[in-house]
């Protein structure tokens, strides 16, 4: 007998680990792209493909009510999200910019919490500060760049694509349910993929296609189809079928994931404190878990009642 959400479990950790690459990957694409311009390419070729099968399955176009929230999602997820995050990872590293989106589940359960919808269990707040003191240790090193200005805008950017993620990610979920949330993050990734690349041309933060070297277009392309798309579509489905607090949790272990493989494959720091903050951030993982099950399973047992 299968357990009960098996497949939403799996995506979640199909994101909490791609999405913890592609920070890594990220910052090696902006070395040879310009960030607007690699978003703008990544999102239009996603938006496309997503676009593209859901016409080609005959599904029904938005109508005026169902745009309105795509085009605000596609703001919120997109343009200011994933646009400004990009290029904040380029003044800072991989291993940080994932920190700062650890931030997230944070502006999550506020958000929460003040719109008065959910009443979260205290030790999911305990679990929350749990582990984002973990990410707070793994990367304690980096305070010696306080007043390093350029470093300090990387770290805004960030922030403020944070608390645009935690806005899209409630907004999603209520969308979701009255509208295909496949084909809503094509038609978002491809509207925000035209502003973008429009804003990097009008800037003239661009570089030509045919400059653009092989091993920069083989890491876009894991942004793309693996990150934009696969990683998406996993998140989705976890979204739907899992608590929004706990799906969140993947911004805990992402940090982790692009440390280590941001120490492996581009020379970024792995020490003892790194090593140490993620046994204190697996620990808030599991303590937000567990408060969050327990939750389900006292709600289940007075809906059978």
């Amino acid at each position: 007998m299968k357990a009960p959400n098996q497949k939403a479990y799996i995506a979640l950790i199909i994101v909490c680990f791609v999405w913890g690459i592609s920070w890594v990957c990220t910052k090696e694409a902006v070395k040879y792209v310009p960030s607007f311009q690699m978003v703008g390419i990544r999102q239009l070729i996603a938006g496309l493909i997503f676009v593209g099968y859901f016409i080609f399955k005959k599904e029904k176009i938005p109508n005026k009510k169902e745009w309105i929230m795509i085009l605000f999602l596609s703001v919120l997820n997109f343009i200011i999200s994933q646009g400004l995050s990009t290029l904040g990872v380029k003044f800072t590293t991989a291993g940080l910019g994932a920190i700062i989106g650890a931030i997230f589940p944070l502006w999550l359960v506020l958000i929460i919490t003040l719109r008065g919808k959910t009443k979260l269990p205290p030790l999911t707040w305990v679990g929350l500060f749990i582990g984002f003191a973990g990410v707070c240790v793994v990367f304690y090193q980096h305070l010696q760049l306080a007043f390093d200005y350029s470093f300090l805008g990387g770290i805004l950017l960030g922030l403020i694509s944070s608390v645009s993620w935690a806005f899209g990610t409630i907004y999603t979920r209520d969308f979701a349910l009255n509208y295909n949330p496949y084909f809503s993050i094509g038609w978002q990734m491809l509207i925000a993929g035209c502003f973008l690349s429009i804003v990097a041309t009008a800037t003239g933060h661009t570089v030509p296609l045919h400059e653009i070297p092989t091993y920069a277009w083989l890491v876009i392309l894991f942004l793309t189809l693996i990150s934009s798309i696969i990683a998406f579509l996993a998140y989705l489905y976890a979204l739907q079928r899992l608590p929004t607090s706990l799906v969140s949790i993947y911004a805990y272990i992402n940090p982790i994931v692009a440390a280590i493989t941001g120490a492996l494959f581009i020379g970024e720091p792995l020490t003892m404190l790194i090593m140490i903050g993620s046994v204190i951030t697996l620990l808030g993982v599991y303590i937000v878990n567990s408060a969050l099950q327990k939750q389900l399973y006292a709600r289940s047992l007075q809906a059978q009642k």
